[in-house]
């Protein structure tokens, strides 16, 4: 439970940050690619994994590892570029909505059991996200945009699944250090091709994100580990409270507007998140 809680807390901040990077001159591109070495860096000084040790289990996953590697920082530019297409609220709606792919894979690839407590939460969760995600009725989006919409729908919901299937591995400290390395590779290497001229906001926006990124997807693995046998839980649970907190923060710290179906998917996502942990 505190595994998912802290989870949720550093996802939220993650995106509070976001939300900030244009205000405080923070190159988002720059940001994301200075993350992964600054969670590798963590994830090296607090847990020592050893490559050399583990190679053969690296070289066992990397239908996992590799995927994620691409996905990871292919979605938070994607997830940009969705924002400046399709807005914000948008974004983030296909970003959320994208639980229905994990919950569908904890049933169909994981063999968790179905049982009717379960079923009434996933239910209610569904409705929730659906509610806390509503905006009232806006122009048509471009073609473009319902791409990047469905890119980040997709992206989402794949990691989601990646991660579960790396949560299963023993070697999960190793595991999340080569997949920081490799994530970090790829980017820079798409930036330095670019010519991308670094700035110090950039840079240091970037060992922040690293460090709430890596306190994200650490904790969420762990919380995988505690609940091996029901990921349903994590999955709604992560997106469920990540929205909801992320909402209020909006309309508290930002001053944005919720409308009266979104009060709704609060309440919504509340009684799911209990019945998710609490009905059997």
């Amino acid at each position: 439970m505190y595994y998912l809680i802290f989870s949720i807390l550093c996802s939220v901040a993650v995106s509070i940050l976001l939300k900030l990077s244009k205000k405080q001159g923070i190159a988002i591109e720059q940001a994301v690619a200075v993350n992964y070495p600054t969670a590798a860096i963590c994830t090296f000084l607090l847990f020592k994994p050893n490559l050399s040790q583990n190679i053969s289990v690296l070289l066992s996953e990397w239908f996992v590892l590799l995927p994620l590697a691409i996905l990871l920082p292919s979605v938070f530019i994607i997830m940009g570029k969705c924002v400046e297409q399709a807005g914000i609220a948008k974004s983030d709606a296909a970003q959320r909505l994208s639980l229905f792919l994990p919950i569908v894979s904890a049933f169909v690839i994981f063999d968790e059991t179905l049982y009717a407590g379960k079923m009434i939460a996933v239910i209610l969760a569904i409705i929730a996200l659906f509610a806390l995600t509503y905006k009232p009725a806006q122009a048509r989006q471009g073609r473009a945009a319902i791409w990047l919409l469905l890119g980040v729908w997709l992206g989402y919901g794949v990691i989601d699944i990646l991660f579960k299937q790396l949560s299963k591995n023993t070697a999960m400290t190793t595991h999340l250090f080569a997949l920081f390395i490799a994530a970090g590779v790829l980017l820079l290497t798409y930036l330095i091709a670019r010519k991308t001229q670094w700035t110090k906001q950039g840079i240091l926006g970037g060992i922040l994100l690293g460090l709430l990124n890596f306190g994200n997807i650490c904790l969420y693995l762990r919380a995988h580990q505690a609940y091996s046998s029901n990921p349903t839980i994590v999955f709604a649970a992560m997106n469920l409270g990540v929205i909801t907190i992320g909402t209020l923060t909006g309309v508290f710290a930002f001053k944005e507007k919720i409308n009266k179906i979104n009060i709704l998917g609060i309440i919504l996502a509340i009684i799911a998140i209990v019945c998710l942990f609490y009905l059997r």
